[in-house]
């Protein structure tokens, strides 16, 4: 009989040392681990193949720090991640709320799904010259492939949220006196802001893809024209540059995501303690 309480105690001490200091160097330590490998799977293929074909890290390092020095790149970085922010948000706002709007509606949903399914499968670079053809070759045509990009992902996660929700928890709260409103600030929206999030998280990457695969079909500046130019005079060290501030900027999108979350979620009790207490 004491075996499951012993067991549970130490499921439990193990759950709190992940969520601990020690589990947060431990797993700092792992991932620098991990980007130790990785720089050097990327230094022997460039040893292998040749800095032609495969710029070495710390040359593209070099060409980073010079990039930042002389403003080339973060000119160019501002500029796509100035598109990504503006579309990211026209896109991504009014998909989280639809799904709300549409929630006291099934039929009109039920209509609109089959163009909603359509227009999140269809090949978003495909729309791309289409979308140039309508806005020009400016900053609007990328903004407009960014929200047709966001959009999509935005509404399907949270409409995916709402309908997960227990109906007996609003129930429970109609027979209670609670108003429409009430329901939806304290019910509705809580619970679906895990999967908002999730789908935040999925889109923001998507929103800065997007504004590099524009441009890389027309522009004349912005990250993807700076890979589309390098490539043009085949640098591919300048092309690893670009990719790595793409790669950061996807990074520091992620982290704010992550702590906009978590201040919504702190309602929210840890996984971690969550599994201690079953």
């Amino acid at each position: 009989m004491t075996t499951p309480t012993l067991s549970g105690q130490a499921a439990g001490a193990a759950a709190l040392l992940r969520g601990g200091p020690l589990g947060l160097l431990a797993r700092k330590r792992d991932q620098l681990l991990v980007l130790v490998v990785l720089l050097a799977i990327w230094q022997g293929l460039s040893i292998l193949l040749g800095e032609y074909w495969i710029g070495t890290p710390w040359g593209t390092v070099r060409r980073l720090v010079s990039g930042i020095a002389d403003g080339e790149l973060l000119q160019h970085a501002s500029y796509t991640v100035a598109e990504a922010i503006i579309g990211f948000l026209v896109g991504g706002i009014p998909a989280a709320a639809l799904p709300f709007v549409l929630r006291r509606l099934p039929m009109v949903t039920a209509i609109i799904d089959p163009i909603m399914v359509g227009g999140y499968g269809s090949p978003k670079l495909a729309l791309a010259p289409l979308f140039i053809l309508w806005f020009g070759i400016g900053i609007e045509s990328k903004i407009a492939l960014i929200v047709f990009t966001v959009f999509f992902i935005v509404y399907f996660s949270t409409l995916a949220g709402i309908r997960a929700l227990d109906p007996k928890l609003v129930q429970m709260a109609q027979m209670s006196g609670a108003s429409e409103s009430d329901i939806a600030r304290h019910i509705i929206f809580p619970g679906a802001v895990p999967h908002i999030f999730a789908g935040l998280r999925i889109a923001m990457p998507y929103s800065i893809g997007a504004a590099v695969v524009a441009e890389l079909i027309s522009a004349n500046r912005g990250l993807g024209y700076m890979i589309q130019l390098r490539s043009m005079n085949f640098d591919t060290t300048g092309i690893f540059v670009a990719l790595a501030a793409v790669c950061f900027i996807v990074a520091v999108a992620n982290w704010i995501v992550n702590i906009v979350e978590r201040h919504l979620l702190l309602w929210r009790p840890p996984a971690d303690v969550t599994a201690q207490k079953e």
